[in-house]
C-alpha cells in the first residue's frame, strides 16, 4: 500500500537536504527557495513561519478531515460556519495552504449542522410597559431559522432554564450546542448543570465576535419591527 506524499515533501527536501524536484526549472528552483525561508522543520513536524512570528505546524493531507472534524463537528468544535472553522484551525496553531477551501467543502455539504443542532438564545427588552411581560426571550436554530419566543416578567436564569426544558428540549429535542452572549442570565450555576446534565455545549459570544450569536439578532431585528408595527395605532396592515 502506497501513502501521496505531503503537500509540503518539497520543501521538507530542501531544508533537510537541499534538494530540488527532479526537472526542476530554475524559475521553479528559485521560488522554492524563497519559500522555504518561511518554513521550518523541526523533527517530525514542518513548521510554518507566520508574519507575527508565530509557528504552525503543517498538516498533511491525510490528517486534515479529522482535524475539520475536531475543530466544527465535535463537541469542542461548535458546529460554526466554515470561515469561523478555518480560523479556529489557525488559532490553535495548524496550517496547511488550502484551510479556508476546504474547510468550506467540509463544512458545507452538511449545512453546518443537522436541524436543531445549534441554537442561539438572547432577550429583547426591557420594552416600556408599565406593568406586565417586560422582556422576550428568543431562541433560534441556526440551519432552520426556526424560531421560539416567550413574554416574560423578568429575565433570569430560572426564566432561561425553564424555557430551554420546555420550549426546546422537549419539543425539538436536547441539542449539541447553545449559543449566547456573556449575560448572568445565561452564564451561572443554574444553567451550566442543566447543559451538563443533558451534555450541550454553551458557546459565549465575546464583545470582540458578536457575530457568534448573529442569527438570534437578525431575529431580534425582525421582532422588533413586527412589534413596532402592532404597537402603532395608525398602522393600516
Amino acid at each position: 500500500m502506497t501513502h501521496a506524499l505531503p503537500w509540503y515533501v518539497d520543501i521538507y527536501n530542501y531544508l533537510v537536504a537541499s534538494t530540488y524536484p527532479m526537472g526542476a526549472s530554475q524559475v521553479a528552483k528559485d521560488k522554492l527557495a524563497s519559500d522555504a525561508k518561511y518554513y521550518v522543520w523541526d523533527d517530525p513536524y514542518l513548521w510554518g513561519l507566520c508574519n507575527d512570528q508565530v509557528t504552525s505546524r503543517c498538516i498533511p493531507e491525510s490528517e486534515i478531515k479529522s482535524v475539520l472534524h475536531f475543530y466544527h463537528s465535535t463537541s469542542g468544535g461548535g458546529h460554526y460556519g466554515s470561515m469561523w472553522t478555518a480560523r479556529k484551525v489557525f488559532d490553535y496553531g495548524l496550517y496547511w495552504p488550502a484551510i479556508v477551501r476546504d474547510a468550506y467543502r467540509f463544512v458545507s455539504p452538511t449545512l453546518f449542522c443537522k436541524i436543531f443542532d445549534v441554537w442561539g438564545i438572547n432577550f429583547m427588552g426591557p420594552f416600556p410597559i408599565p406593568c406586565g411581560h417586560s422582556y422576550i426571550l428568543l431562541s433560534v436554530d441556526y440551519v432552520s431559522k426556526w424560531v421560539e419566543a416567550r413574554a416574560t416578567k423578568i429575565n433570569d436564569a430560572r426564566v432561561v432554564v425553564d424555557f430551554l426544558k420546555s420550549n426546546i428540549f422537549c419539543r425539538f429535542g436536547v441539542p449539541k450546542a447553545l449559543i449566547s452572549d456573556q449575560g448572568s442570565h445565561f452564564c451561572n450555576r443554574a444553567m451550566a448543570m442543566l447543559l451538563e446534565k443533558y451534555g450541550v455545549v454553551h458557546r459565549v459570544a465575546t464583545v470582540y465576535h458578536p457575530q457568534t450569536n448573529g442569527q438570534v439578532g437578525v431575529s431580534n431585528r425582525e421582532i422588533k419591527q413586527l412589534l413596532q408595527k402592532m404597537a402603532n395605532p395608525n398602522r393600516k396592515d
